[in-house]
C-alpha cells in the first residue's frame, strides 16, 4: 500500500516530457500472451492516438518520485445494449484500454489505483457502465478486474488477424463488389445492424471519420442492389478503417517455426516469383494494419461474399505502403468468422470482455446481460481497437 500512496495519478498534459516517457512506458510494456507472441505498439509521438477519435476521452498517467510508471486510457459512448426481457436500449460506456505498469513496479497497486481513478472519471461522466478487454489467458488483468474490481465476464469474442501478402487474391466473376456512399452505409447499418450488442450511437460519425476507407458491398453478378435499402438475395457488406495510420505495431518474440516460415517463405518468392507463393511480411519492423469493422451478411451465398469482401480489402492492403495485416472482431461464436480466413499464430479466438455497472439501478441488467447466452452479433468499434 506504501507505493499505492506515493504514486501520483494525474492527467497526461499532452507535453514534450509526458509524451516521451508515455511512450518510453509502451516500448517496454509487451502485449499478448507469453507463450505465443509479444507485440510492442508505437504511437508515432501520439499516445492518445488510440482514444482521439472517441466522443469523450482521457489519459490519466501514474508518477512516482517525477517518473512515469502507469498508464491507462478512457473513452466515453453511447451503444446498444439488450436489457432484461429482450428489450433493447441504449447505455453510456466507458471502455478502458492501455494500462500500462512498468514491469519493475508491478504489483504494488499502482494499476488498481489508475483504474479506480478512470471509474471515477467515468461515473462524473453519467457511464451506466465500464467494460475492458483483455486475453482470456491473462491472469493478471483478469484478477485486477474480476477479482479485486468486481466486473463480470461478458463475452469472449474472436480477433481474426491475416497477413498482406504480396500477390492479389483472384475474386470470382461471379461476384459483384461495389463501394456504397457514406449515407448508404449509415442507413444499411442502422437498419441491419443497430440491433447488435454495442452498435454506436453515432456510426455516422464513425463512417465519416477520415480514417474510414469506405464500406463495399458484395453481391451475386446479375442482381442489383438498390440505393433505397433493397437488397439481394444474398449480400455482405463490411467497412475498412485505416488503424496504421495514428500507430504501428512490432513483433518482439514469436516461435521458431514462425521465423523459419517468415524467411523460407520470403526466399521463396525472391528465387520463384513466377509461383506467386504467399510469403509472411517482416513483422520485426514497424508495420500497420486495416482493421475490418462492421462486417455484415444474409442470404444462403452470403459466406462466400464475405471471403470475397476480404480477399477484396486484402488486395487493397497490398496497394499500402505498410499494411502488413488485416484484422476484424466477431462474436466467439458467430458462424461469420468461419467465413474470414486468419492466421492462427497471430489470430486470438478468445478475446475476453468484462463489464461493471457503475450505477446501482445497472446492476440487475448487468446480470441479465452476463447470464445471457451470446446469440447476438457483436459490433467493434474501429475507434477502440
Amino acid at each position: 500500500m506504501g507505493f499505492e500512496m506515493r504514486a501520483i495519478i494525474r492527467s497526461y498534459d499532452g507535453g514534450q516530457s509526458d509524451r516521451a516517457q508515455v511512450e518510453d512506458l509502451e516500448r517496454r510494456c509487451e502485449v499478448g500472451p507469453a507463450e505465443r507472441v509479444f507485440l510492442f505498439t508505437d504511437t508515432m509521438g501520439d499516445p492518445i492516438c488510440r482514444i482521439r477519435n472517441s466522443p469523450m476521452y482521457k489519459m490519466l498517467v501514474a508518477e512516482l518520485d517525477k517518473e512515469l510508471v502507469g498508464v491507462i486510457q478512457g473513452s466515453v459512448k453511447v451503444v446498444t445494449v439488450h436489457r432484461h426481457d429482450d428489450l433493447m436500449d441504449l447505455a453510456r460506456v466507458g471502455y478502458i484500454l492501455g494500462l500500462r505498469v512498468a514491469p519493475v513496479h508491478r504489483r504494488r497497486g499502482i494499476g488498481s489505483s489508475l483504474v479506480r481513478r478512470l471509474e471515477e472519471w467515468f461515473i462524473a461522466n453519467d457511464v451506466d457502465y465500464a467494460y475492458m478487454a483483455t486475453e482470456k489467458g491473462n491472469e493478471a488483468s483478469v484478477k485486477l478486474f474480476v477479482n479485486k474490481f468486481g466486473y463480470s465476464k461478458f463475452r469472449t469474442p474472436a480477433i481474426l488477424v491475416n497477413p498482406v501478402h504480396n500477390h492479389p487474391f483472384h475474386i470470382s466473376s461471379n461476384v459483384e463488389i461495389q463501394k456504397i456512399k457514406i449515407e448508404e452505409a449509415e442507413f444499411l447499418y442502422r437498419k441491419f445492424m443497430a440491433s447488435m450488442e454495442f452498435f454506436p450511437h453515432d456510426i455516422d460519425n464513425v463512417l465519416r471519420n477520415r480514417l474510414s476507407l469506405g464500406t463495399w458491398v458484395a453481391y451475386p453478378r446479375g442482381e442489383s442492389f438498390g440505393s433505397k435499402g433493397q437488397v439481394p438475395s444474398s449480400w455482405a457488406m463490411l467497412s475498412v478503417w485505416n488503424s496504421g495510420e495514428i500507430f504501428k505495431l512490432r513483433l518482439g518474440k514469436a516461435p521458431l517455426s514462425c521465423l523459419i516460415y517468415t524467411k523460407s517463405s520470403r526466399l521463396m518468392d525472391k528465387f520463384f516469383p513466377c509461383l506467386k507463393l504467399p510469403f509472411l511480411p517482416n513483422f520485426f519492423h514497424p508495420f500497420g494494419f486495416y482493421f475490418m469493422y462492421g462486417v455484415h451478411r444474409e442470404g444462403p451465398m452470403s459466406g462466400k461474399l464475405v471471403r470475397s469482401l476480404c480477399q477484396f480489402v486484402h488486395n487493397m492492403a497490398t496497394k499500402s505502403k505498410d499494411c502488413k495485416v488485416i484484422v476484424t472482431e466477431v462474436a466467439g461464436d458467430d458462424t461469420l468468422r468461419h467465413h474470414i480466413p486468419r492466421w492462427r499464430l497471430l489470430s486470438c479466438l478468445e478475446d475476453l470482455w468484462c463489464m461493471k455497472a457503475l450505477k446501482n439501478e445497472e446492476r440487475n441488467t448487468l446480470h441479465e446481460l452476463t447470464k445471457t447466452p451470446p446469440t447476438r452479433a457483436l459490433f467493434v468499434d474501429p475507434r477502440e481497437v
